[in-house]
């Protein structure tokens, strides 16, 4: 009985356009009601003209209410298919005076234009969109860059041209099937990897991209075989009493696997490594390198190298512990992407770019897989990037002309304030800075690092002023006084501004309000961690956690007042109607009732255009507007510096001190820190959203102390013959100068 009643559900047809056909990536999923007696088309319900998703994701069918498709149903029922010519065309085309009507299956053999997003418009055959080519363009065959084989290059329905490239042509179904499998966050240009603008074109062609996850993400395990390293001592003499096959990580006996090759290991304690020493080579490859005459081209301080007292290189597969040991800098550079750029008689901190010719970019060996950073680290940094190419192109709008804001660091708010209302300010003016408090009172700043300063000053202030509450991730609080004085639009201004002009990451937004700011507040639901009011907290708890209906009444009725103000106050005949209680106070209490300071500061917000990209962008600027930056770690400082040399990379010394000493301060084993030498070098001690402009630079001369160059960004070091002498010179410089900064 029950195999029928599957071949029944199999055969049922869709209420919608009366086919029976399964294919979801033509028609999108199908789903059967068994309790409604209904089966229906994704699609067929996404597309159709009278009915609207006025449920949540959970009620009904996918949001839509049985009521409203039920009523769907019968309007359809009285229009009849352009195409088919029988009746339940539910789809209009959208183009003014066209009155055809239509199934979906049947607009997709007509070739209709689908658009699955906004308000999900159709367009018939006659009125849907098309892709306009150059007529130089058209005519030809091309390779579909998805299944490699020929593609017509003409105006066509079934063959779609990427919009950010010239030669990307597909066709429609091999890049439905790319959408379908990418989802929203991954679907990329083939060929260039635009996202923004690819994803646009092809939505308006028709193209369905799902919000969900790739598909190869959802796949349980499916980076297991990557996750596997190679865990086995290849030294001729192991010296683990508990077998070659045994690691132990953080201790002289985990594993290192070849720098070159990853398929040979062997344990710190069998080659007399410490266990922040990373360079390892096995002899199979070191001869080869050897071999071919390229190994002086590797970094000399490979952890297995000795040197014999001649000078001459002694490569052994099991050093002697008694051997000549290189300095401490030499034996630490483990950092993962250094970026080393060498020419001769560069001047120091020459802005210039240097020639493509003269740059030669070196890549220390990266961390074995134990110590590689995670998927979700990686997604991160991605975000990072994308969130700083995303400023970069806001601050085009910024020009030449400045606007000095006079700035009081005790009285932060009410000088900023002013300086932000004063007639001559312009989002889109290049802003200098000037400290009115400092002993030199005529000096003015225009560097980034002053600018810096300023906002990092005043991303603090408001961060912990009256505008916002709660803990540590904030929402907006009601200030009466506030909202009069359209306080809480100049504090959106404020933060909009900070972000183009080289300011700080807020970092305080609760998840909350990012998303009223993002999708409305009227898609948001509050939870009670957004509640900073305890009494208010206490309240909701309270009818929450009631576990009987009476507790729930006396509960309802020892806050009737509260909620009567609330207008929430209702009647409660059941223990579960505490649900829908809590949800309509949360509501009100986080959103309904800052309902003017949120649109004033979403009105502020909107300045240079950041709310609209916050908006086109929500995952990458959730990163930089609700979380705080990532704590700085050695390899971040080393990727973010690029190191200029005097001499030829192989004689510069001075990098493996500088990365070595990173390795030291990143370890506690400093009297420094990493946010004090970005603070010495760039007068910032975070590294901006947009990131830094110049970018940072690293330049060894032959000076007796550190220099930090704030205004180019750029770190001059001296070259010394010892990494002693290196780490001492470094540190009482550094200490020194940010002491008399801070005075």
């Amino acid at each position: 009985m029950s195999k029928k009643k599957n071949v029944d559900i199999q055969n049922a047809c869709c209420v919608l356009c009366a086919q029976t056909d399964d294919c979801p990536e033509k028609y999108g999923e199908k789903r059967t009601y068994v309790e409604y007696k209904l089966t229906v088309h994704y699609y067929c319900l996404l597309m159709s003209s009278g009915i609207w998703q006025r449920g949540e994701e959970d009620e009904g069918v996918y949001g839509f209410l049985i009521k409203d498709i039920i009523k769907e149903v019968k309007r359809a029922s009285r229009l009849k298919c352009n195409i088919c010519k029988k009746k339940g065309a539910s789809i209009g085309c959208v183009a003014p005076k066209c009155k055809r009507s239509y199934h979906f299956p049947c607009g997709v053999q007509k070739e209709c234009i689908f658009q699955f997003m906004e308000d999900f418009r159709s367009y018939c055959w006659e009125h849907k969109p098309v892709q306009n080519f150059p007529d130089k363009e058209c005519g030809g065959t091309s390779q579909c860059t998805i299944c490699l084989d020929l593609v017509e290059q003409l105006p066509v329905y079934n063959v779609l041209k990427s919009p950010c490239c010239k030669n990307a042509w597909f066709h429609r179904q091999c890049i439905q099937y790319q959408a379908l499998s990418a989802g929203i966050f991954f679907f990329r240009c083939t060929v260039c990897n635009n996202k923004d603008k690819f994803q646009k074109e092809m939505l308006r062609m028709g193209i369905h991209i799902p919000e969900k996850d790739a598909s190869w993400e959802l796949e349980e395990n499916a980076y297991q075989d990557l996750l596997q390293c190679y865990q086995h001592c290849d030294i001729k003499r192991c010296r683990c009493k508990k077998g070659r096959d045994y690691n132990e990580p953080d201790s002289k006996w985990e594993i290192k696997r070849c720098q070159s090759c990853g398929s040979r290991g062997t344990h710190l304690a069998c080659s007399y490594m410490k266990s922040w020493e990373q360079n390892w080579e096995c002899m199979e490859c070191r001869s080869i390198f050897a071999k071919s005459g390229n190994y002086s081209k590797q970094k000399k301080h490979s952890l297995a190298t000795c040197e014999k007292t001649d000078g001459t290189p002694c490569l052994l597969e099991e050093p002697s512990p008694k051997r000549c040991r290189k300095s401490p800098g030499s034996q630490r550079s483990v950092l993962q992407s250094s970026k080393i750029i060498c020419q001769n008689n560069l001047s120091p901190c020459s802005p210039i770019e240097l020639p493509a010719s003269n740059r030669v970019t070196m890549s220390l060996p990266p961390l074995m897989s134990s110590r590689n950073l995670s998927l979700r680290k990686r997604h991160l940094r991605q975000q990072i990037r994308e969130v700083s190419n995303i400023l970069k192109e806001l601050k085009l709008q910024v020009n030449k002309k400045t606007t000095t804001l006079n700035i009081n660091t005790k009285n932060i708010w009410n000088s900023s304030l002013q300086g932000f209302r004063q007639r001559s300010f312009s989002p889109t003016n290049t802003i200098k800075i000037k400290f009115t408090n400092c002993q030199n009172k005529s000096k003015t700043d225009t560097s980034a690092a002053s600018k810096h300063h300023f906002f990092q000053l005043l991303m603090l202030h408001l961060q912990n002023s009256s505008l916002f509450e709660g803990s540590s991730a904030k929402n907006l609080s009601l200030d009466f006084q506030a909202v009069k004085e359209n306080l809480y639009f100049e504090a959106g201004k404020m933060i909009a501004v900070s972000l183009v002009h080289g300011g700080p990451s807020p970092g305080f937004f609760s998840k909350t309000l990012f998303n009223c700011l993002v999708y409305g507040p009227e898609n948001v639901k509050p939870a009670l961690e957004d509640v900073a009011d305890v009494d208010v907290a206490q309240t909701i708890k309270t009818i929450k956690y009631a576990n009987s209906l009476s507790s729930l009444e006396s509960a309802v009725y020892n806050c009737h007042e509260f909620l009567a103000a609330a207008g929430c106050l209702r009647p409660v005949t059941a223990l579960c109607d505490k649900n829908m209680l809590v949800n309509d106070i949360l509501i009100h209490h986080v959103i309904k009732r800052v309902k003017l300071p949120l649109e004033s500061f979403r009105q502020g917000l909107e300045t240079l255009g950041v709310l609209e990209k916050m908006q086109m962008h929500p995952d990458v600027f959730s990163h930089v507007l609700c979380h705080k930056p990532e704590r700085l770690s050695a390899e971040t400082i080393c990727d973010l510096f690029t190191i200029h040399s005097s001499s030829d990379v192989n004689k510069a010394e001075g990098a493996d001190f500088w990365m070595g000493y990173l390795q030291d301060v990143e370890s506690g084993e400093s009297l420094v820190t990493l946010e004090d030498i970005l603070l010495f070098a760039t007068g910032s001690s975070s590294i901006p959203p947009i990131g830094f402009d110049p970018e940072p630079t690293v330049k060894f001369l032959h000076i007796s102390y550190p220099v930090g160059n704030r205004l180019l960004n750029c770190l001059e070091l001296p070259i010394t013959k010892t990494y002693e002498k290196f780490k001492k010179k470094m540190e009482f410089t550094i200490r020194n100068t940010l002491r008399v900064d801070r005075e």
